[in-house]
C-alpha cells in the first residue's frame, strides 16, 4: 500500500513537472516567439514611434487638451488614459452623477462649435476607458475649432479626418473610426505648430 502512494505522488510530481515545463515555459516562449517573427508591432504594444522614441499606441487614448488638437473622447480610467485602471464607470444611465457630467461636457463642446449637435461619444466615455478612436462624425464635428486655432482652412484638416479614416474590419465588421492620436501626429507633421496637448 505504501509503494502505491509513493508510486502515485511520482507520477503526479512527474505530471507536475512536465506540464509546467510544457504549458508553462515551452508555450509561452513559442507563442511568443511566433508573435515577434509574425506580428512585432501588434506583440510589442502597436507603439507609434516618431525619432526614434515610442509616442504612444494606437490601442490606448491619450489626452489632449490643446485647442489646436483634435479632442479624445473623455476616460472613465481615473486621471488621464492610465492602461492600469481600465473600465467603465460603472454609472447607470439615471444615475444623476453622470447626466451632469455628460451635460457639463456637451455644454463645454457645445460651446467651441455652436449650432452643431455634439456627437453623443465626445460627451460620454468608451466601455473601456481608454478609447483611443473617434467616429468620423465625431472628429468632423472638431474641424472648424482645430482650423481656426491652427490658422488653416476647414477643408484641409476635413481631408485630413477623411485620409485618416479607417474602415470596418474586413468590410463588415465594427464602425468606421478615426485613431485621434494618428491624427494629431500627422497634424503636427503636416502643419507643425506650438499647440500644447
Amino acid at each position: 500500500m505504501f509503494s502505491g502512494v509513493v508510486r502515485q505522488v511520482l507520477v503526479a510530481t512527474m505530471f507536475t513537472i512536465v506540464t509546467t515545463a510544457v504549458f508553462g515555459i515551452a508555450y509561452p516562449l513559442v507563442v511568443t516567439g511566433l508573435a515577434q517573427l509574425l506580428f512585432p508591432g501588434q506583440a510589442n504594444g502597436s507603439l507609434i514611434e516618431r525619432d526614434g522614441k515610442a509616442v504612444g499606441s494606437r490601442l490606448i487614448g491619450q489626452p489632449f487638451a490643446g485647442p489646436g488638437y483634435f479632442w479624445s473622447r473623455p476616460s472613465a480610467a481615473g486621471k488621464g488614459y492610465d492602461a492600469t485602471a481600465s473600465g467603465g464607470s460603472n454609472l447607470g444611465p439615471t444615475n444623476a452623477a453622470l447626466l451632469k457630467r455628460v451635460e457639463i461636457e456637451r455644454a463645454r463642446l457645445q460651446a467651441t462649435n455652436p449650432g452643431t449637435p455634439v456627437p453623443v461619444e465626445l460627451a460620454t466615455t468608451s466601455a473601456s476607458g481608454l478609447d483611443p478612436h473617434l467616429s468620423p462624425a465625431g472628429a468632423l464635428f472638431q474641424v472648424p475649432r482645430v482650423a481656426r486655432e491652427r490658422g488653416l482652412d476647414e477643408a484641409l484638416i476635413r481631408a485630413l479626418v477623411q485620409a485618416h479614416t479607417d474602415d470596418r474590419e474586413f468590410g463588415f465588421l465594427g464602425e468606421p473610426r478615426v485613431n485621434v492620436l494618428e491624427l494629431n501626429l500627422t497634424l503636427d507633421e503636416r502643419y507643425a505648430r506650438s499647440a500644447k496637448r
